[in-house]
């Protein structure tokens, strides 16, 4: 008579354990635990053999050594199609163990020496490896699936044991990589704020329609183990997104949420703002940024960072077609209105806000494996640390201008050079070469419509040419970092103008 199969159940986290336990009892299955578990199972009034029983061996060294005896690892890791292992299993008493139930210490939650696991991780990839004969469970979500497929086939499938196997080694890459960081944070990695090594993990999350092109595949990932800023959001209607369809998105949500708790829209074309306006209501803010630029907003992706009411979806549906709508939400009756009218448009609800949950800004140089990484940008706005250098002072509402006009070009491709009044961006000026086109070019779209209002600029002006091109925009103040070499000419041409002039101390430069 054939033996009964055995697990060996070893678990941290007992979720479910007496549940799994009291299964394999019932299909005939003998149980080995350690410790704790052991005693869980039992209270539960199952049958089960504790492994200290089993080897024959005490737990040693305060727990450190517990499952790591030969009875164990030689039942797990033997090649039962070996005649040499099944030899070697009968010369040493040692009976095959075929599945393995092990979830680790808690190290990620509660980092120290007692927390890394090491009886844990050796079962675990010791049945991992040999998934051929061995089925292996770290997480108690797969419990009852294993159980179903026992029940049903009477043992694990090759696809079953080689899919368990995979999470297992992902789950002890995920101890291993959380205590290298651990042990980063004590040491100074030569450079203050920037780690030695940074483990970019990520699982696949969504496959788009395409990439940046129709001819590139594209998907969108998200760190392991964790939720990204997409898998919140919600898709109302329209086509499947697109990889640039995210990229702008995303691009208009951060502006949209910038611009302060007032209602504000944004209109992002090519990852740069082509429209951006605060205002009492949402519908006024969305027709101000429309108008900024119409040709331009055809196609684009348009946030809203408060609810999209009737008279918004109304000011929509009379304006130019959206690729993208994104929102916090929509009132009665505007999704089946938008979508009625826009069958193209792609409406979005996010959650208000967003982190920068990774910590760190990471550019791909390439399909050659290079990375750039820094801290993420501060975007934080503080007027009262801004230096006044001109004789003429702004006033109220130029200040809101310029800080309204400061946080739109922070948010838009270098060089950048934007004119705003009364919070709205009449005139950007995005990506050029030179900061002087840069501000011909938001002159040329503001078509006098700034006058009086405020001109940004992301980095300093070399030269006065760039301030003589506000002027003659008609605004009242010029916002930019300073810190030129000519700082002293510049003001002075400010000066000449009549103009005010606030210095940020800090330069906003997007690539």
């Amino acid at each position: 008579m054939d033996a009964p199969p055995r697990a060996l159940i070893s678990v941290y986290d007992k979720t479910g354990v007496v549940e799994l336990a009291a299964g394999l009892v019932e299909l005939g299955w003998d149980l080995i635990a350690s410790g704790g578990t052991a005693r869980v199972i039992e209270a539960a009034g199952l049958p089960v053999t504790d492994t200290t029983d089993y080897t024959g061996s005490p737990t040693m060294l305060g727990h450190r050594v517990v499952t790591l005896h030969p009875r164990i690892h030689g039942g797990i890791l033997a090649d039962r199609e070996d005649p040499t292992h099944r030899a070697d299993l009968e010369a040493q008493g040692i009976d095959p163990i075929d599945l393995v139930v092990v979830n680790l210490y808690p190290f990620e939650a509660s980092p120290g020496i007692e927390t890394i696991d090491i009886g844990g991780p050796t079962m675990v990839r010791a049945a991992a490896k040999n998934h051929a004969h061995v089925g292996v469970v770290v997480d108690p979500a797969d419990y009852e699936p294993v159980l179903v497929e026992l029940r049903s086939d009477g043992s694990l499938s090759v696809s079953t044991r080689r899919r368990l196997a995979r999470k297992a080694f992902v789950h002890t890459e995920t101890q291993d990589a959380a205590i290298v960081d651990w042990l980063d944070s004590g040491t100074d990695p030569g450079e203050p704020g920037l780690p030695a090594t940074l483990r970019l993990e990520l699982e696949r999350a969504e496959v788009l329609r395409y990439g940046e092109n129709p001819h590139q595949r594209g998907a969108r990932y998200r760190p392991r183990g964790a939720s990204g800023f997409f898998d919140g959001v919600v898709q109302h209607g329209g086509p499947a997104l697109s990889y640039l369809n995210l990229m702008d998105a995303e691009a208009a949500w951060r502006l949209a949420c910038d611009l302060g708790d007032g209602p504000a829209a944004v209109i992002i074309k090519h990852a740069n703002p082509c429209g951006a306006a605060v205002a009492g209501d949402p519908a006024t803010a969305y027709s101000r940024a429309f108008d900024c630029d119409p040709r331009s907003a055809f196609g684009g992706v348009v946030a809203v960072n408060s609810i999209i009411d009737e008279a918004t979806a109304d000011a929509m549906v009379a304006a130019a077609q959206a690729d993208v709508v994104i929102a916090p939400g929509y009132a009665d009756g505007v999704i089946e209105r938008l979508a009625a009218r826009r069958a193209n448009t792609r409406l979005l609800q996010a959650s208000q806000g967003r982190s920068d949950g990774f910590g760190w800004e990471l550019r791909s140089l390439g399909a050659d494996g290079d990375f750039l990484v820094q801290t993420p940008r501060a975007l934080e706005v503080d007027p009262s640390a801004w230096q006044l250098v001109t004789a003429r002072e702004p006033s109220g509402p130029e200040w809101a201008d310029a800080v309204f006009a400061w946080r739109v070009c922070a948010h838009t491709s270098s060089n950048a050079v934007v004119l705003a009044r009364d919070r709205t961006a009449w005139g950007i000026g995005a990506g050029q070469q030179n900061r002087v086109e840069a501000g011909e070019l938001a002159a040329a779209k503001a078509a006098g419509r700034a006058a009086g209002g405020a001109c940004a600029s992301d980095g300093f002006y070399p030269f006065p040419d760039g301030v003589g091109a506000a002027a003659d925009a008609g605004v009242a103040v010029v916002v930019q970092p300073g810190g030129s070499v000519n700082d002293a000419a510049v003001i002075a041409a400010a000066n000449e103008r009549n103009l005010a002039m606030l210095l940020t101390g800090e330069r906003q430069f997007r690539h």
